[in-house]
């Protein structure tokens, strides 16, 4: 069984401790007046950055990779229909 009082919910400027990430935020929020960062996908709350972008790592990674991934945007990778569209802006006609 988890420990619901784990070292992952404490909060590190008081020592207090919680029994789930949620708590913990509103706790922060607040006592300590700290700025949250949300997710923009899900909107899940942390009190750091370096969590949020672990979160948006794990929980969103494949959503990353489709944005990341050269066939997302087949023809802003094809070099030679770029050169052609580019080309025919311009006529041999002076």
């Amino acid at each position: 069984m988890q420990n619901p009082f784990s070292k992952k919910n404490n909060c590190i400027q008081c020592e207090e401790k919680f029994s789930n990430h949620e708590d913990l935020v509103v706790h922060v929020r607040h006592e300590h007046h700290k700025t949250i960062v949300k997710c923009q996908k899900c909107g899940k709350e942390f009190i750091h950055e370096k969590d949020r972008l672990h979160h948006a790592r794990k929980e969103h990674e494949e959503e990353m990779r489709k944005r990341s991934h050269k066939s997302s945007y087949p023809d802003e990778y094809d070099t030679q229909n770029r050169i052609d569209k580019f080309r025919s802006r311009f006529g041999d006609k002076l």
